[in-house]
């Protein structure tokens, strides 16, 4: 007769089970909420107005966020004594709509991060697959150009940048764009350094293939997966550096409702009127974490090494 499990291993089954629910439910979560808090932003960005559908009146923000109301300037949140539903976020020194901005900032935040990402990606792709498939002299140009560029702040590159050609959105996308690729080609070169040396890529040598049809046909397709989850992961990284080129005044130039500058005019008020800097450093820090979040997710679901069963 099978011999009867000890107190031991009886007390031991539901422990792993309970542990292995609770991983699940996390695995769950940091999908869910991540992916939740990037499409509010992304609603935010898109149905703030109406106007591009020639709806000028009509949006999810309440009121137009440079208009300025000086009497009911630094209105606290609505939950505050003095605060009112008008403004439930409150208003800024000049009078403007706590609220408003933050969804216009979000169309702000969304617009600079896909456009960089973008231009980035393409340009870094591009020119990791060149070094690390030709090799040789080739690469090594590609490289030191890419180690060089890494090697320069984009901050400082901004303010040269302001300086010449002055604050303004185009400004903000040259000057992370003009470095930024560097990461996606390091990471890029990297993988096809790997992947040149697969089967398939030296069958497609021996039936004649050229070097530009192999890079586009067998490398590529398998770059993809990496290349969508630093895609992802950089979501954050550009939202911070939009928000600190504008903290520093040259980034988006004011009015316009961008997270950094909100943040800019209320630091000099922190003690008297907390809600101007506090609620689009939330933003930033809400969206910032989920970009990581779902990019570690991704790179669970994409790469099979990591892939859990």
């Amino acid at each position: 007769m099978p011999e009867k499990a000890s107190d031991s291993e009886t007390t031991a089954r539901p422990v792993v089970s309970g542990l292995s629910r609770r991983a699940r439910i996390m695995r769950r979560l940091t999908f869910i909420v991540p992916v939740t808090i990037l499409s509010l932003m992304i609603i935010m960005a898109i149905f703030a107005d109406l106007a591009w559908l020639g709806l000028p009146d009509v949006g999810l923000a309440p009121y137009d966020p440079v208009k300025m109301s000086l009497p009911d300037r630094l209105m606290p949140p609505f939950w505050d004594e003095e605060g009112s539903t008008e403004h439930l976020l409150g208003t800024d020194k000049m009078g403007r709509d706590i609220l408003s901005r933050l969804i216009f900032g979000a169309r702000i935040s969304l617009s600079v991060s896909l456009l960089v990402i973008l231009i980035t990606s393409f340009v870094g792709t591009v020119l990791g697959i060149l070094g690390g498939y030709l090799g040789g002299r080739t690469e090594a140009f590609l490289m030191r150009i890419t180690d060089i560029s890494l090697a320069f702040p984009p901050i400082l590159v901004a303010m040269l940048l302001a300086v010449s050609m002055g604050p303004s959105f185009v400004t903000v996308v040259l000057a992370i764009s003009l470095l930024g690729w560097a990461a996606y080609a390091r990471l890029i070169r990297g993988e096809t350094l790997r992947l040149r040396q697969m089967d398939f890529v030296a069958q497609a040598r021996i039936i004649g293939a050229s070097p530009l049809r192999i890079m586009l046909r067998h490398i590529f397709p398998n770059v993809i997966n990496p290349l969508i989850i630093i895609m992802t992961l950089q979501i954050g990284l550009l939202i911070i550096t939009e928000a600190s080129l504008s903290f520093l005044g040259v980034g988006i130039p004011p009015p316009a409702p961008s997270w950094g500058n909100m943040i800019n005019d209320g630091r000099n008020l922190v003690d008297t009127a907390w809600w101007i800097s506090t609620f689009p450093g939330i933003a930033i820090a809400l969206v910032v974490m989920s970009g990581n979040f779902f990019g570690d997710w991704l790179r669970d679901k994409l790469d099979p090494r990591l892939r859990q069963l």
